[in-house]
């Protein structure tokens, strides 16, 4: 129920943001250009503020425990180890934190490669050895310094202001379209042209998760590569071999599982935001 409500909770803070936003700047979407300034204004304004609180949100939805003095020494060995590979990846040390699961996983997120987080499940600091962990740790530090979080809300961005200006303008057709076969010429009707949107919606927004589901692909890869120099090729391979004999993932909800290294199973590789294990290993063995 946390989680829903923190869901809920954001998405009206968006649509209130957005709002307020489009009514200072007065704009019309009545018109092509005042639709797509709607689009852009809720489409990369949902992306862009969902970036900006990504680390509380992280925390607040996963119950993440920051930590601030080590209690013992693993969580000494974990933080050490961040703080090396930050130093290394050239960024601002992240916070770090644990959250309980057991499953194998790992994440990172936060607004600016210098303002991050960086959070391993109980079960992965307490089920996989030094070096596994080591490469973890190493692949979570590579997306912060490749700045992957921020690649990823413009690329979000972009596809939310298609998905909604593409709908509208289908649905404008169509509503236009009916109304000249209709003898009172009045269309579709206000609450018909609602729902023609709302399934243009969901169709458009298959293909643009589809799109943002083969960059998280690509990103994923290039972690694995930062990772293996980081920590080195075979703790690598041996991390992801880990993760693929462990338990399975799932204790994530779904707006944060495209954060962790171990990503979850879809029915289609298209709408996956990790590519296979298998596939991941088999990349670092050919480099």
């Amino acid at each position: 129920m946390k989680r829903i409500f923190l869901l809920i909770a954001t998405n009206m803070a968006i649509l209130l943001v957005a709002s307020i936003v489009m009514s200072i700047l007065g704009v019309n979407t009545s018109t092509m250009g005042g639709l797509l300034v709607f689009a852009a204004i809720f489409g990369f304004g949902g992306a862009f503020i969902s970036l900006a609180i990504s680390k509380w949100m992280a925390k607040k939805t996963m119950g993440c425990e920051v930590i601030t003095t080590p209690r013992d020494n693993t969580e000494r060995w974990l933080v050490d180890t961040v703080a090396r590979q930050a130093e290394q990846a050239g960024i601002k040390m992240p916070e770090v934190a644990i959250y309980q699961s057991q499953e194998f996983n790992a994440f990172a997120t936060g607004p600016s490669k210098n303002n991050s987080l960086v959070a391993v499940s109980s079960g992965l600091l307490y089920g996989m050895n030094h070096d596994e962990i080591e490469a973890v740790l190493a692949h979570e530090i590579s997306h912060v310094a490749n700045g992957d979080m921020v690649t990823l809300t413009l690329i979000q961005g972009v596809v939310n202001t298609f998905v909604i200006f593409a709908a509208r303008v289908v649905a404008g057709i169509i509503n236009n379209f009916v109304a000249s076969n209709d003898e009172e010429g009045e269309g579709l009707g206000m609450f018909a042209y609602m729902g023609v949107v709302f399934v243009l919606d969901m169709l458009f927004g298959i293909l643009a998760s589809m799109i943002v589901a083969y960059f998280s692909r690509i990103r994923e890869f290039r972690a694995d590569e930062g990772g293996a120099k980081l920590a080195g090729k075979e703790k690598m391979i041996a991390a992801l071999d880990r993760l693929r004999q462990g338990p399975e993932t799932g204790a994530m909800p779904a707006q944060m599982s495209a954060l962790g290294i171990n990503g979850k199973k879809s029915m289609s590789e298209l709408l996956m935001s990790h590519p296979p294990l298998e596939k991941r290993i088999a990349a670092l063995r050919a480099r």
